[in-house]
């Protein structure tokens, strides 16, 4: 079956375009292994949506197809009613940045040059600011500017994320073609907790900015804390999609996890997801395909 989710509202009610990143009928296949299978996905600007799921369900897989990175064996994906095969790469560069999980970098640029990359799709000083003054904002902003002259094959892993973040916070700044989207493969990754805190603020005040925000989180408290909108993912199939209220129901965490879990209400009336005391060591496979058979 395909599942499809539409994350808010958005601004597409006039009769220019939308704005929005929609992906359909998207399958993924390598070699005999189906990656992705039927799915539907519809995302508005000025949305968080997070990516859940266990290891292998196909979370970056989709994130990739969304960015253009990675060609479906079927279906497509279209930003303001435009297919991204249609989009010369420096266009789609200028409303779209990602943050992958690793980037690797072979040269001894100075972190101030790895940011300046993310100005390279916009014409030379095309800001108000200028591309230097929107760097150094950048690097502020990402809590990297203490690090703006060191070498960044450097850097510890942590403070290389830090950088590529304000890379990608400068791509988008000062945005005048329309929303941005910003994707984001496991942005936590490698960094302590509070700098987890900060980058996920750092993504909600994107979407303030009318940005769109898509990023796969292993972390489902995390989730349930930033996202507006959770689609929960599990061998390559979109099983649960809305809020993270709804999406993040215990029952089916715990079975697609293979992990017994249960939600506590804190005080303040936000919640979060822990493991039960009494855990099922079942093969988490076979409890997979069960539930995805009844669906």
């Amino acid at each position: 079956m395909s599942a499809a989710i539409d994350s808010g509202s958005g601004s597409g009610s006039g009769s220019g375009p939308s704005g929005r990143l929609v992906a359909r009928d998207i399958h993924v296949r390598r070699g005999n292994r189906c990656i992705l299978q039927a799915v539907d996905l519809s995302v508005a600007p000025g949305r968080l949506l997070a990516l859940v799921g266990p290891n292998g369900a196909g979370k970056s897989s989709l994130l990739n197809v969304l960015a253009g990175l990675l060609v479906p064996s079927r279906g497509h994906v279209t930003l303001d009613d435009r297919p991204l095969d249609q989009w010369s790469p420096t266009a789609l560069a200028r409303r779209r940045a990602m943050l992958s999980q690793q980037v690797h970098l072979d040269f001894a640029f100075s972190t101030n040059e790895v940011v300046m990359l993310g100005r390279s799709p916009h014409p030379p000083n095309s800001a108000v600011m200028g591309d230097q003054g929107i760097v150094e904002a950048a690097l502020r902003a990402a809590r990297a500017w203490e690090l703006r002259r060191r070498n960044y094959l450097d850097l510890s892993g942590g403070e290389q994320q830090r950088v590529q973040l304000a890379r990608v916070l400068a791509q988008v700044w000062e945005q005048h073609d329309g929303p941005s989207w910003v994707l984001l493969d496991e942005p936590e990754a490698g960094l302590d907790i509070a700098h987890q805190h900060f980058v996920l603020e750092h993504a909600r005040a994107l979407t303030r900015q009318g940005h769109g925000v898509i990023t796969v989180l292993h972390d489902l408290n995390l989730a349930a804390r930033y996202a507006d909108d959770v689609a929960l993912l599990a061998q390559g199939r979109l099983l649960h999609h809305g809020s993270p209220a709804y999406a993040l129901d215990p029952h089916t965490l715990s079975t697609v996890y293979g992990l017994p879990l249960r939600r506590i209400t804190l005080d303040d009336a936000e919640w979060i997801l822990v493991p039960s005391r009494s855990q099922d060591k079942g093969a988490t496979t076979e409890r997979v395909r069960r539930y995805l058979s009844r669906i």
